[in-house]
């Protein structure tokens, strides 16, 4: 394993006083912190964004103190970020920041460990190949890339290296989740064999930023490395900060929301991706610009594998216009529903008596129950604080780089987790059935391949 020079002095001391305390009655955990600083993992934010700024940050500061981390730097192209984090950070963190214009400034950081990554949509990929080239660990905001070239090559870096990537994919680290994955893999859900996801808000303003674009100045922002590898086009203040609205900057609905949601498909089921995926929509409301939709709905078909296997039907609903910001996802089966709005497993829709022997057959009920004694509520908004899921996901993070055990959302979970988004954007845009090639990892649009 690659480590730095600074890690491998820590561990080597570390090994050495652990066993010289064990007689002191000393745990290794006590001796860490008696170490203190020589023993501090140390982080940078690539992206000083309100996703950072209001639930990641929060999140961090809820576990640093107690397993020694710190922030250090701060890397952001737009000058006014760049200066917002570094009086942030400073103000909250009670020392100084390093101030980066960019990744490449921020990687020449002394003894940086990983970094945090909370940037626009379509860079997650391209900034955690970066960050793993430089030898360090990743927490990266979903979706995972907006591309499958984007996707194969994140991939194939992350896999070449030895670093600890969590993509931001919280509900795997959420008890409920937890529980529900469990119920269904042993096999006592019975066959999934349909779930339905809603993502629902009523909020003029979701992803419109007009006072932030009049304060965005062409002079302030490095738009060539905003682009990346995106077609070269004139400077846009709402592209750059109204992303979120714009293809190929962001697949809107499927890349923000759907990505959590259809992670937990993969998760319960074990099926990385779907066979199809069919959607409408459209701009039905909001007409200010934008090229992604406000409403949409997509359905997907997952297997079955084989003769035996059953398969199951998704579908996927999100409206911006009319909804009150509470997540939905059910899923059935023939002994009745698994609801992770009420955290509860019930009977409800299951084979009654009455329809069981009318067909001679034997009654199929689930029993009622609750998935786990206290609900942990996803939250749908940036701006709300660290959430029990986002924190239980950060500190996840933080114990794996320490441990060097693979995450709760490893890059398989982002890359799956991006098929699925990016197949869904591909239906959008073409309005075909469009299927995924296994061999090549491609997505197919009117039996040709894909692309942005």
């Amino acid at each position: 394993m690659s480590i730095t020079r600074r890690r491998f002095i820590n561990r080597t001391v570390l090994t050495t006083a652990a066993v010289f305390t064990s007689t002191l009655g000393f745990s290794a955990k006590s001796y860490r912190n008696i170490l203190g600083a020589n023993d501090r993992v140390r982080l940078g934010v690539v992206g000083f964004s309100d996703r950072f700024r209001h639930s990641l940050f929060p999140s961090f500061l809820n576990h640093s103190k107690e397993l020694n981390f710190d922030i250090v730097a701060v890397s952001d192209i737009w000058k006014v970020r760049r200066e917002e984090g570094h009086s942030f950070l400073k103000d909250r963190l009670s020392h100084d920041i390093i101030s980066c214009p960019n990744n490449d400034e921020l990687y020449k950081v002394k003894d940086l460990d990983g970094v945090i990554i909370s940037t626009a949509d379509f860079q997650h990929a391209l900034h955690t190949i970066e960050a793993v080239k430089a030898g360090k660990d990743v927490y990266v905001e979903k979706p995972f890339a907006e591309t499958m070239e984007d996707n194969r090559a994140a991939l194939k870096a992350v896999k070449a290296s030895k670093q600890i990537i969590q993509i931001g994919s919280q509900r795997r680290s959420g008890g409920n989740y937890t529980a529900a994955a469990e119920f269904i893999q042993s096999g006592k859900f019975g066959p999934v064999t349909m779930v339905e996801l809603t993502w629902n808000v009523n909020q003029p303003g979701r992803w419109r930023r007009p006072a932030l674009v009049a304060q965005c100045f062409e002079k302030d922002v490095d738009w060539k490395r905003y682009i990346m590898n995106r077609p070269h086009e004139a400077w846009d203040a709402r592209k750059y900060l109204e992303y979120r609205l714009f293809w190929p900057y962001s697949s809107g609905m499927p890349g923000q929301w759907m990505s959590h949601q259809i992670d937990t498909v993969h998760w319960f089921s074990g099926l990385n991706h779907p066979r199809s995926v069919v959607a409408n929509g459209g701009i039905y409301m909001w007409k200010d610009g934008r090229s992604n939709w406000d409403t949409t709905t997509a359905v997907f078909d997952y297997g079955p594998t084989d003769d035996m296997s059953t398969g199951f039907h998704v579908t996927f609903g999100s409206r911006m216009h009319n909804g009150d910001e509470n997540p939905s996802e059910i899923y059935y089966s023939n002994g009745g529903e698994l609801n992770l709005i009420t955290n509860t497993i019930s009977p409800k829709g299951g084979l009654s008596e009455k329809h069981a022997k009318a067909m001679n057959m034997q009654t199929n009920l689930l029993p009622e129950m609750k998935l786990v004694d206290k609900s942990e509520k996803v939250i749908a908004s940036a701006n709300t604080g660290a959430d029990i899921l986002t924190s239980n996901h950060m500190r996840n993070f933080m114990e794996c780089m320490r441990s060097r055990q693979q995450t709760n959302a490893p890059v398989e979970a982002g890359y799956y987790h991006s098929i699925a988004t990016i197949m869904t954007n591909a239906a959008v845009r073409t309005g075909s059935k469009v299927t995924f090639d296994e061999k090549d990892q491609e997505v197919m649009a009117d039996g040709k391949v894909w692309h942005m």
